[in-house]
């Protein structure tokens, strides 16, 4: 029995189906509009240069393509009920010269020019990303710097761990901020490949270079297998992962200074134009950005795993990208503004010195570095030291005491207590093994706490960040002066004046 879906339908399209399918991919047009038009200039010239399509047709698409990139994509008459918005260029081209934008589709399916498209958009917004990355770090490196010798207690689970300086801890979130740059840059390495040329899927016997085309945009390459060149998404996977990953880490960061920026804390204050006040309550000023900021890195978690659930499809299945074509770039969007806002949240944050020492002092971090002093000087095992101190430190607590109070005597009482004998502690001086800036200052080792190391890693990030952002901008200009070439030579094709 033969069945009656085979050709196109004589049939409109359900209303149905345009409100929940078509409205969806015309939603997304305004994104691929100007990289619809790249790729259809491209494939343009590609087709003349073969000697696929006549001269005078060449010419009048290519005048029509250039008017089109000079249309806002908001003017632009993208309907729903016409279909995609391949479709709804495809009628308005039709509506303007006939038959001759017929040859558009000339060894081309309408899904390979919203590929084209995709990657045009994606690579000049990774590049935008990068740019963000390496301005949060640069933001990040320069505060650090400013307080590689402002103490404070470092904390693990919200308590007191050990003395450590504001610097130090600031770094921790530069350096993934700069590898998630790097990431998004091997990103870029597979979005900037070609899929023109690629025809349906086992590719097409109008083209027998695939260069041409990739050349043309501006590409570094083309995708090889012609199959994997229409429906691959891995890359696309990998650069939500990143950007939930880069706004994850400044996620962490933001968590910690709505706790830092308390009233009880006090450690640090958000600068006003960051904040918003109650309607209600006059006295209270909220770190409103840090809000926007944990809520982007939930969402962008949201969309790489709503993405999985998307992709996990038979292979050359249209959901695969037809959802990309808008989830992909509006998370690259709000990733870039919330790495923006995150720059400027630490640029100008305001940071309490005096209230950091304060709280340090006020607490038992010393307890690690005399553990091992005991451990050192009285020949005993670390367990047994820590087990004296941490008795010791507790019987301090309890009466009221700090950290900076402990006495050898303390710690000959809690000797006798664990072990059955005194350590011979009594009397002897303890400031400098108690003192939380000597103990930053023995943090010489790479990547510790002292400040000489610490200003060294800041100015290595910078560094890093410096040229994170010039090869942001060399990248932004190739992209945009082979634009400017691929324009250029449509314009001489189409006999239009420059």
């Amino acid at each position: 029995m033969t069945r009656g879906n085979h050709g196109p339908s004589d049939e409109a399209p359900a209303a149905a189906l345009i409100e929940a399918g078509f409205a969806l991919e015309i939603a997304d047009a305004p994104l691929l509009h100007e990289g619809l038009t790249l790729a259809d200039i491209a494939h343009v010239l590609d087709l003349r240069a073969r000697g696929i399509v006549p001269e005078e047709a060449a010419r009048r698409l290519l005048a029509l393509l250039l008017e089109t990139h000079g249309v806002a994509a908001e003017d632009f008459p993208y309907e729903a009920a016409h279909g995609d918005p391949y479709n709804s260029r495809e009628r308005l081209f039709v509506e303007r010269i006939g038959d001759d934008a017929g040859w558009l589709h000339a060894g081309r399916p309408r899904r390979e020019a919203a590929r084209v498209a995709l990657r045009l958009l994606l690579r000049s917004m990774i590049v935008d990303l990068v740019e963000q990355a390496a301005g949060f770090a640069a933001a990040a490196a320069r505060v650090a710097g400013e307080h590689s010798r402002t103490l404070m207690p470092d904390q693990t689970y919200l308590q007191q761990a050990q003395p450590s300086t504001f610097g130090h801890y600031l770094l921790t979130f530069a350096y993934p901020a700069l590898r998630d740059a790097d990431r998004l840059l091997a990103c870029l390495d597979w979005v900037n490949l070609s899929p023109g040329g690629a025809g349906c899927v086992n590719g097409s016997r109008l083209v027998s270079d695939r260069e041409h085309i990739a050349a043309l945009l501006g590409f570094d390459g083309v995708i090889e297998h012609t199959r994997d060149a229409m429906w691959q998404i891995d890359g696309l996977v990998d650069l939500l992962a990143t950007a939930a990953s880069l706004v994850t880490n400044l996620a962490k960061l933001a968590e910690d200074l709505e706790i830092w920026d308390s009233q009880e804390f006090d450690f640090v204050e958000l600068a006003g134009p960051y904040t918003r006040a109650s309607v209600l309550m006059p006295q209270k000023r909220n770190p409103y950005a840090l809000a926007i900021v944990r809520g982007a890195a939930g969402v962008l978690i949201g969309r790489v795993s709503g993405y999985l659930a998307v992709v996990k499809t038979p292979s050359a299945r249209s959901d695969n990208l037809i959802y990309a074509q808008g989830e992909v770039p509006r998370a690259l969007e709000l990733a870039r503004r919330v790495v923006r806002l995150m720059a400027e949240v630490v640029a100008t944050l305001g940071v309490h010195p005096e209230r950091m020492e304060q709280a340090l002092l006020s607490g038992f971090s010393q307890a690690t570095d005399l553990a091992e002093h005991v451990m050192q000087t009285c020949g005993v095992d670390y367990r047994t030291a820590y087990l004296v101190v941490g008795r010791a430190v507790n019987r301090a607590g309890r009466g009221g005491l700090r950290g900076v109070d402990i006495t050898g005597a303390m710690l000959d009482r809690a000797a006798q207590e664990q072990i059955g004998r005194p350590l011979g502690l009594t009397g002897a001086d303890l400031r400098g093994v108690l003192d939380p800036r000597a103990i930053v200052q023995t943090r010489s080792a790479p990547g510790g706490a002292a400040p000489e190391v610490v200003e060294r890693m800041a100015a290595g990030c910078a560094d890093a960040a410096r040229a994170l952002d010039a090869r942001a901008v060399r990248l932004r200009a190739v992209h945009h002066d082979a634009v400017e070439e691929l324009l250029r030579i449509a314009g001489e094709v189409a006999e239009i004046p420059g």
